[in-house]
């Protein structure tokens, strides 16, 4: 149920957090560690950090007003990879950010980065946890990724990707090297 919740938090609290400028500014979620978000370590279990997730990319779509041609046109949200670097633990009752932000993009899908920042305490500002998403938009009656550049376009943007970092074309490489080996007949 905090689940469901959260999202309604996000839903209707997305309009006092602003208008977000895609590609420069980021997504910032406060939440908070309630006990049922915890595994048996006592800290938030590891798949608690990938519905959040879900979250901090809904955020990024809604208050980037993309969100509207993905209810307009009925298209999907879908993840294709994520990976995630554990770095400190989330215990019971602390706060934490979840920043979301693009990094770049190529002609279906986008990278993002989603980075957990402890609020408060000895590591204050300190990472907990960074991810790094690949996904797009499907268009199940095309049967096809919707372009990012229609994508951009709807939302007014202009601009160019910025050139993949090592660590995201290492991420994109290895992603690659897993749906090669998945498609390979045993």
């Amino acid at each position: 149920m905090n689940l469901w919740l959260r999202l309604i938090w996000v839903l209707l609290t997305a309009k006092g957090r602003g208008h977000l400028d895609v590609p420069r500014e980021s997504s910032a979620l406060a939440f908070r560690v309630w006990p049922h978000d915890l595994d048996i370590s006592i800290h938030m279990n590891n798949g608690r950090y990938l519905t959040l997730m879900d979250l901090g990319r809904l955020d990024f779509m809604v208050r980037s007003g993309l969100w509207r041609e993905v209810l307009r046109h009925r298209w999907t949200p879908i993840a294709s990879a994520v990976t995630i670097r554990f770095q400190r633990e989330l215990r019971t009752f602390q706060k934490f950010r979840l920043e979301t932000r693009l990094l770049c993009w190529d002609a279906a899908l986008v990278v993002m980065e989603q980075t957990f920042v402890i609020d408060g305490g000895v590591r204050d500002g300190q990472a907990a946890a960074r991810a790094l998403f690949k996904g797009g938009l499907y268009d199940r009656k095309e049967k096809k990724f919707v372009e990012i550049s229609r994508l951009m376009a709807l939302l007014g943007v202009s601009e160019v990707s910025p050139p993949s970092t090592p660590e995201v074309a290492a991420f994109l490489h290895a992603d690659d090297q897993l749906k090669q080996a998945g498609r390979v007949s045993t």
